[in-house]
C-alpha cells in the first residue's frame, strides 16, 4: 500500500537531501521481490550515503531462525522462521513502525533428516486483506492480514502428494487474479497448481516435472497470459486460464537447483544457473513459440541470487567473477566487479533492487551489509555501504523510507531517509 514522505528541508551534511515535490509516494513490499515481484521499488528520495555509524535504527526485534524474505504491507511485517528447540515453523506479523508482534501463527512442521533445515524458506504474499504462505515441508497457509485467522490451509506432502525437494519447497505464493499459484510438485500433473485464493479449491494443474525452488512470474505476451517458470527439467510456459502447457524448452539442472525467478524482458525469458550457466528464450509472435536465443556457462552462472535488468542489460551475481554486467541480446559480457559487492565464496549472494527508474540500486550481501551503488553498462560505482545485520542468505523488505532486514537471531527496521 502506498504512502506518502513528505519533504525535508536541506541539511548540512552527506546525508541531507531537498525533496522538491510535496508529497513522493514510496511503495509498501508486499511480496518475494517488491510490489512487481522484480526487484523494483519506487522510493522515497534517498541520499547518496549514509550517515556516520550507518542508516539508524528505528528498531530491531528477536526472531528464530529461517531464510524467508519479508513483505511488507498496510503498516505490518510479515515473516517466517523456525522458533529456537522446536519442531515447529511460524508465520508472525510486526507492527511496522515499533516491531511490537502483533499475531503469530505457530504450527507443525517436522523437518526430518531436511538439508540446510534451519527454517522456513518462501516469502509470505500479502493481498487483499490475506497473507500466503509456503512451508518448507509443504504447509500451505491462507490468513487473514490483521488477526492471522487461518481462512484456509493445505499440507500438500500429506494431502496433494507433493514431492518435496531436497531443500525444501522454497518458491513463494503468486497472485494473479482470482488465482494463488504454487509451485510444489503436486502428482500428478502439479509442478505447479492453482488455487482460488478466496477458498482453496483447486483451480488446474499444470506441468509434470519435479519442484525446484524458483518462484514463478506471470506475463503477458502474443495476447495471452501466461505463467513462466523454471523446473529442474525445462523452463516452461502455461496458459493461465487452464495451466495447459503452451512451450518448453529442455534445462536440466544439476541437483534440481532450478532457483533464481526467470526474468521476462523484451520478449526474452532468462534463467540463471549455477552449474550450466545462463539461457535465453526468445517467445514468438504465437503463445506456444519459443527458441533458444543463446546459453553461456563460463560468466553467467548465478545461484540464489536474483538478477537484475534495465534497458537491455543484465546485472547478475556470478560464483567466479562476482558481479557481471552483460547484454540480454546476445550475452556478451561487459564487465564484472571481481567481487566487490560481496565476497567470493562456495555459495555468494547479494539482494539487488532498482531504486526507482534511476540506475542507482541498493543491495544486501550476504556478510549483513547494506551498499547504496549505481549500475550502469559501464560498470559498477559504489556510494556507500553499513552493515546492519549478521550473516545472512535472506532477501529485505523495503517499504515507507525503511529498509526491513533480518538474519537467524533478529529483524531490524532502519531508515533510509533523512525524514523520520
Amino acid at each position: 500500500m502506498p504512502r506518502f514522505v513528505q519533504c525535508v528541508l536541506p541539511l548540512f551534511s552527506a546525508w541531507s537531501v531537498c525533496f522538491a515535490a510535496a508529497n513522493l509516494t514510496a511503495e509498501d513490499w508486499p511480496r518475494w521481490r517488491g510490489p512487481r515481484g522484480d526487484g523494483t521499488w519506487q522510493a522515497p528520495p534517498i541520499p547518496a550515503r549514509f550517515p556516520a555509524g550507518g542508516p539508524p535504527i528505528v528498531w530491531k526485534q528477536p526472531i528464530g531462525a529461517g531464510y524467508s524474505g519479508i513483505a511488507v504491507s498496510g503498516g505490518r511485517v510479515y515473516t517466517q522462521d523456525r522458533p529456537a528447540a522446536s519442531d515447529d515453523e511460524r508465520i508472525v506479523c510486526l507492527d511496522e513502525q515499533t516491531g511490537r508482534t502483533l499475531w503469530e501463527h505457530r504450527y507443525a512442521a517436522p523437518y526430518g533428516n531436511l538439508d540446510y533445515g534451519k527454517g522456513p524458506r518462501g516469502t509470505p504474499t500479502v493481498h487483499d486483506g490475506r497473507v500466503y504462505c509456503l512451508g518448507a515441508v509443504g504447509h500451505l497457509f491462507c490468513l487473514d492480514a490483521i488477526s492471522g485467522r487461518v481462512i484456509w490451509s493445505k499440507d500438500l506432502v500429506r494431502d496433494e502428494k507433493a514431492r518435496q525437494p531436497e531443500w525444501g519447497f522454497s518458491a513463494s505464493p503468486v497472485i494473479d487474479g482470482d488465482l494463488v499459484i504454487i509451485h510444489a510438485g503436486i502428482a500428478p500433473g502439479g509442478c505447479y497448481t492453482a488455487y482460488d485464493r478466496r477458498t482453496g479449491a483447486e483451480a488446474w494443474r499444470g506441468g509434470d516435472d519435479p519442484c525446484g525452488y524458483g518462484t514463478p512470474i506471470v506475463v503477458e505476451h502474443a495476447g495471452t497470459r501466461q505463467l513462466i517458470g523454471w523446473t529442474p527439467k525445462h523452463v516452461v510456459g502455461l496458459r493461465m486460464t487452464d495451466g495447459q502447457l503452451l512451450w518448453k524448452y529442455p534445462y536440466d539442472v544439476t541437483y534440481g537447483v532450478s532457483i533464481a525467478t526467470p526474468i521476462f524482458h523484451a520478449g526474452t525469458v532468462l534463467v540463471c544457473g549455477y552449474w550450466h550457466g545462463s539461457r535465453a528464450i526468445r517467445l514468438g509472435d504465437k503463445p506456444d513459440q519459443a527458441e533458444l536465443l543463446w546459453e553461456e556457462n563460463r560468466y553467467l552462472r548465478g545461484l540464489m541470487d536474483q538478477p537484475l535488468v534495465r534497458d537491455g542489460h543484465v546485472y547478475l551475481l556470478d560464483k567466479q567473477h562476482g558481479l557481471v554486467g552483460f547484454q540480454l541480446a546476445d550475452g556478451v559480457k561487459l564487465w564484472t566487479d571481481e567481487h566487490q559487492l560481496t565476497p567470493r565464496g562456495r555459495n555468494p549472494q547479494v539482494s539487488l533492487v532498482w531504486l526507482g527508474d534511476s540506475d542507482r540500486v541498493i543491495a544486501l550481501n550476504a556478510p549483513g551489509e547494506l551498499i547504496l551503488a549505481r549500475l550502469t553498462p559501464r560498470g559498477l560505482v559504489e556510494d556507500s555501504r553499513a552493515k546492519i545485520i549478521d550473516e545472512n542468505w535472506t532477501h529485505p523488505a523495503y517499504a515507507g523510507n525503511c529498509c526491513f532486514a533480518r538474519d537467524d537471531k533478529q529483524i531490524v527496521c532502519v531508515r533510509l531517509t533523512a525524514s523520520p
